[in-house]
């Protein structure tokens, strides 16, 4: 290996070259850990391995996350990655970034580096107006994968979600306790299949409740948040069920800038139960997903296809759990 790739793989991993280059011989007197990881560096690199090592590309396996900015991927593949670990696997963490590398990019990535298989949390399979063809690739090559939430149709992998209608059940029944009768619903992008069964739900039970479902979509951001609640607000909501916390976040901002105050003017509710929400002001009222078994889950589906096993592509549904804090409260206010 030329001194200026072996001075880059040393880089990467934090150690010597004289370390880098013991491994690449294959000779004694380097941890394991140093030396997995120093292979890894080269697959992720896009450095072909010695010939004699070319056979441990099967320990690869792709970890693909939409973003880290929302807690709850850092969460999810905290999870993945440590059961991967646990299975001799070596995982390689792709997140995307705003006119970055995209999803699909990330695929012929993975390809190229002759993975075994591949685990996604939250990726594209969820939106059905955007584009599929890299998963059709996948599937083509009988690649191992796992899809963590809920897909569009068609995709014929083995997949474990958390069960979007029954969080919007618990929400709802929460807020109706409390006596509210005007809730909205903030969700994600139209097309966005785990808010679609949310609002399926939503709307099946305000039916029953006999009170009006009042929605609206938004970018899942903080500020997309906040404009969508700013509407629903305008709309007279005492409460308002948000499609993840980071929109719950927004929704409270918007409550605030609108003169009035959560819970007391206005309960939220977020959904995810990501870090640090016992932590913002007020602690958010949230549905938890469960994240440790559905990441385990996720990656002894894998694992069990990586042992030439068949998995059934039937959809896993994990309960998610009502988790009551600060963010709501009986309602104090009542509207046209």
């Amino acid at each position: 290996m030329a001194g200026k790739r072996l001075a880059e793989v040393a880089d990467k991993v934090g150690v010597s070259e004289a370390t880098v280059s013991r491994v690449l011989n294959g000779r004694p007197g380097v941890a394991e850990a140093t030396r997995v990881a120093v292979l890894t560096a080269l697959d992720v690199l896009g450095y072909e391995r010695p010939t004699q090592l070319r056979g441990e590309r099967a320990k690869l396996v792709g970890l693909v996350v939409p973003e880290l900015q929302n807690p709850i991927f850092p969460a999810f593949a905290d999870v993945m990655g440590n059961a991967l670990a646990q299975r001799g696997f070596t995982p390689v963490l792709c997140t995307g970034t705003a006119g970055g590398v995209s999803e699909a990019d990330h695929v012929d990535l993975l390809l190229q580096q002759h993975v075994s298989g591949v685990v996604f949390a939250g990726g594209l399979y969820t939106q059905a107006c955007a584009p599929h063809q890299h998963y059709r690739t996948l599937l083509d090559r009988r690649l191992p994968t796992v899809l963590v939430n809920a897909a569009v149709d068609g995709l014929d992998f083995p997949r474990v979600s958390c069960d979007d209608a029954v969080a919007a059940e618990q929400a709802l029944g929460h807020l109706l306790a409390l006596g509210h009768r005007r809730v909205g619903l903030l969700l994600g992008p139209p097309d966005h299949v785990p808010s679609q069964r949310k609002l399926a739900a939503f709307r099946e039970r305000t039916a029953e409740a006999g009170i009006p479902a009042l929605v609206e979509h938004a970018m899942f951001s903080l500020e997309g948040g906040q404009a969508a609640a700013t509407r629903l607000l305008r709309s007279g909501v005492t409460a308002v069920i948000c499609a993840s916390d980071p929109l719950a976040l927004g929704a409270i901002r918007a409550v605030r800038r609108a003169g009035m105050r959560c819970p007391t003017g206005v309960s939220v509710i977020g959904y995810d139960d990501s870090s640090l929400m016992t932590c913002v002001d007020p602690p958010l009222t949230t549905i938890r997903q469960p994240i440790e078994a559905m990441g385990y889950a996720a990656v002894e589906l894998l694992a069990t296809q990586l042992a030439g096993g068949h998995v059934p592509t039937e959809e896993l549904l994990y309960e998610p759990e009502l988790v009551v804090r600060g963010s709501t409260a009986p309602v104090t206010r009542t509207t046209a």
